[in-house]
């Protein structure tokens, strides 16, 4: 008589927190948006476009991976910058794993090697992952993997591109073996735990980033004021952008209104393609005096203040 047979017992879950962090513009952002494969958090070739920390959430096989990418750690000169890299830090001392991006191409430089020095005192797990390596040849890339794991104790070192997403997959599959076992945190289909308002605004400002980072100072900020669902199924959102000078404002603005009619265009079409739904944008440019050294714009940015 054959045995019974019992259902197989369930996977076991994982979940962790993984900061990725590193220098201004060695591709955290492109990163996370990759692992996620959704646009969680603003890509620009302006620094410091991440000011606080976004989460990107992923499903790998049993494992649920939350990614913190937190703002590019840099020599803070400004009151708002002290709060980014303090922001950036917390980050990697409160997560689970640290992921440390470095750019290929600029190898180990004075920025970097800073931020590796620092990160000893981290005592998470830690992964390399060595970015845009498809623009630098293998031995250049072998003797960087070699200098920088001297430095610091690594788990693994990967090679990627995050722009073309070779390399990506794999370093998804690591990292869901090394969290912690543990029940899921969020739903299953949720991707990021920002509120759509916070996300929408971030897709603003980097419109805005994109447009103008010539000409604007990167001390500037978008809200999102309302958000209202209409009849038709469709979406109203209303929007502020806030500079500090008069000047700005008209940069902001443009000849005629053509350059924020420009932003508008490109950010309502990500929201719509993001939202799946018809949006209608609208965008406000108002002077906010010195809004960089008011404690209740860190709040809500999600930073804390940094005192003197």
């Amino acid at each position: 008589m054959p045995e019974p047979t019992s259902d197989p017992a369930p996977a076991k879950t994982r979940c962790g927190f993984i900061a990725v962090i590193g220098a201004p513009n060695v591709g955290k952002s492109t990163l996370v948006n990759a692992l996620v494969g959704s646009k969680v958090t603003i890509v620009s070739p302006k620094v410091q476009t991440t000011r606080t920390l976004v989460r990107g959430i992923t499903i790998v096989g049993a494992s649920q991976l939350i990614f913190v990418d937190t703002p590019g750690i840099f020599a803070p000169r400004r009151r708002l910058e002290r709060a980014m890299v303090t922001t950036a830090w917390s980050g990697a001392q409160d997560a689970d794993l640290a992921v440390l991006v470095v750019d290929a191409k600029r190898g180990l430089d004075e920025e970097t090697a800073a931020i590796v020095d620092k990160l000893r005192e981290v005592r998470q797990p830690k992964v390399l992952v060595l970015n845009k390596v498809d623009l630098v040849a293998k031995p250049a890339l072998l003797a960087l993997a070699q200098a920088l794991n001297e430095r610091v104790a690594f788990g693994e070192t990967f090679m990627i591109s995050a722009m073309t997403g070779d390399g990506v997959p794999r370093v998804a599959e690591t990292l869901a073996a090394k969290v912690p076992d543990g029940p899921w945190l969020y739903p299953e289909d949720q991707m990021s735990d920002a509120p759509m308002r916070s996300l929408a605004a971030e897709i603003t400002r980097e419109k805005l980033f994109l447009k103008l980072h010539q000409e604007l100072p990167y001390r500037s900020t978008v809200e999102t004021d309302s958000w209202t669902e209409q009849p038709d199924g469709s979406v109203r959102i209303e929007q502020t952008i806030f500079v500090e000078r008069e000047s700005q404002r008209k940069i902001v603005l443009g000849k005629g209104g053509h350059t924020i009619k420009s932003i508008g265009s490109d950010a309502r079409l990500e929201l719509a393609g993001l939202l799946e739904q018809k949006v209608h944008l609208f965008l406000f440019v108002k002077v906010r005096e010195n809004w960089s050294d008011d404690p209740e714009r860190y709040r809500e940015m999600g930073l804390e203040f940094p005192k003197g």
